[in-house]
């Protein structure tokens, strides 16, 4: 069996439920311009258009068959999380998309959803983790900037959702949001190239030295494109750590508790992780269905070299353990 850990997913029952539940969220836009759908939150510009390919099951089952992928977790989109919202809006807007996440899905053997949490909001996110743990999701899938544009993960109002997730022993994705606010990115396409390294690097890095891996041992938090630059630069935040005098939590006791998923596109740096993380704390991702993804996931793995039993682990093993996998799972086997 192989699960693929990081894809996105916006369910079509989304847009076909909008106009009856908007009252809920009204400082939420659904724009239809012919055959283009964007989203606009409080403050913002439009969301960049929404992928068809983001809803489409048929297409991405077949994907799925052509990599010999079994299983696939589906968080959503990160433009349309709405941490831009005010916090009852966002509570209902992430309730929304939850409910409309597990009604498509309800069928659907071969995903298991990821939640949506309102994280403008720690007690909110906590309590909607824990219907959508309790509704059968995998875990959750949150974004770096718990303000929309702003906001760090390590801020104080944000412990009741990390105190939720560990007592729940939950996954949490986390996910670099779409926009960094760094100008530099502006060109070559950086944002996708390198902003999101950098975003979820300083994220991370943060949550290290504030020492919440530490202080909440029961959550499984899980790093998209393997963990960023976090693992090339680990020996530096622990020469931070010690020119510091303990002004801070070791960051090598809480980079031990990490999870990553394999999007690097390159054996030899997925080799690296697995040397400074170990082959059980890696799993299978993809990025699918945007264009920076690995299309052809399993093959990085193949060509790192694992052993068949670290293989084995990285493909499938590593996720079961960590994710609740729908207990009806498909399996070509």
């Amino acid at each position: 069996m192989i699960i693929d850990i990081h894809a996105h997913y916006l369910p079509s029952l989304l847009y076909q439920r909008f106009d009856a539940e908007a009252a809920k969220f009204p400082g939420v836009q659904l724009l239809r311009s012919g055959k283009e759908t964007r989203l606009r939150f409080p403050g913002g510009e439009a969301t960049r258009p929404i992928s068809p390919k983001l809803s489409d099951l048929g297409e991405r089952r077949d994907w799925m068959d052509r990599n010999g992928i079994d299983h696939q977790l589906v968080g959503g989109w990160l433009d349309s999380f709405g941490y831009e919202l005010a916090a009852n809006e966002g509570l209902a807007w992430s309730r929304f998309i939850n409910t409309c996440m597990r009604d498509a899905l309800a069928g659907e053997r071969r995903f298991t959803p990821l939640a949506t949490v309102p994280l403008q909001d720690g007690r909110m996110a906590a309590e909607v983790l824990g219907e959508a743990i309790e509704a059968g999701f995998g875990g959750v899938m949150i974004g770096t900037l718990p303000k929309g544009l702003g906001g760090v993960l390590d801020d104080p109002a944000l412990d009741a959702f990390w105190q939720a997730a560990s007592q729940l022993r939950a996954a949490v994705f986390l996910h670099p949001m779409f926009l960094c606010g760094e100008p530099r990115l502006a060109d070559y396409d950086l944002v996708n190239a390198i902003g999101r390294v950098a975003d979820t690097s300083i994220a991370v890095a943060r949550l290290l030295f504030s020492g919440h891996l530490l202080r909440f041992p029961g959550m499984k938090l899980v790093l998209s494109h393997g963990g960023a630059a976090l693992p090339l630069v680990l020996g530096r935040l622990a020469r931070n750590f010690t020119i510091a005098q303990g002004k801070y939590a070791d960051p090598r006791k809480g980079f031990e508790a990490l999870y990553f998923d394999s999007v690097v596109f390159d054996a030899d740096a997925l080799r690296f992780l697995a040397g400074k993380a170990g082959a059980a704390k890696i799993m299978l991702g993809s990025d699918m269905p945007f264009p920076i993804g690995d299309m052809e996931p399993c093959k990085v793995v193949h060509a790192a070299g694992f052993g068949a039993a670290e293989r084995e682990s990285i493909l499938c093993g590593n996720a079961q353990g960590v994710f609740r996998i729908r207990p009806d799972c498909w399996c070509r086997g």
